[in-house]
């Protein structure tokens, strides 16, 4: 995929995803540390950067620049949606639809079959969007999440070959 800017269908008018540069990481952190209780420092993304099996992808808006990004890692024909996030005022407004089709779309490309996930038990708003998109429960992880400790759900869409 290289540096390809993407500018799929139905996205608003200057918005765009695109793979993870390094000047992003610092952007991608500050969305981390909103969106999760034990976030991933700028370490963990540039020690991803460039690696094997690895989409790290960024959603830009021409205005305000990074406002969501995902990973996710892919092994033969397994995947995993390790995680996908957007900036707290862009939330609710369907980017993260947009951006979750791109995954799927990648995963798709590189051949995935089964697509995994964990989210938050208590997140309803993400695991109504994971439904949308065709995954579904596939388990439990007791006390998976910490501060608070909370179960997690594991979710799985799979994909025709």
């Amino acid at each position: 995929m290289g540096d390809v800017t993407t500018d799929a269908p139905g996205l608003p008018h200057g918005i765009h995803v695109r793979p993870l540069r390094r000047e992003d990481i610092e952007a991608v952190v500050a969305i981390e540390s909103e969106a999760f209780t034990t976030p991933w420092q700028a370490s963990t993304f540039e020690g991803l950067l460039g690696r094997d099996g690895i989409e790290l992808l960024v959603m830009i808006d021409v205005d305000d620049g990074v406002i969501g990004y995902a990973v996710l890692w892919v092994i033969l024909d397994q995947g995993e949606l390790a995680n996908l996030a957007l900036t707290t005022n862009r939330r609710g407004a369907g980017l993260g639809g947009h951006l979750l089709r791109h995954v799927l779309d990648r995963a798709r490309e590189r051949g995935v079959e089964k697509l995994f996930l964990e989210v938050r038990a208590s997140n309803a708003r993400a695991i109504d969007l994971y439904r949308n998109f065709g995954f579904e429960d596939v388990g439990i992880r007791r006390a998976y999440y910490e501060s608070p400790k909370e179960d997690a759900r594991v979710m799985l869409a799979t994909f025709g070959s």
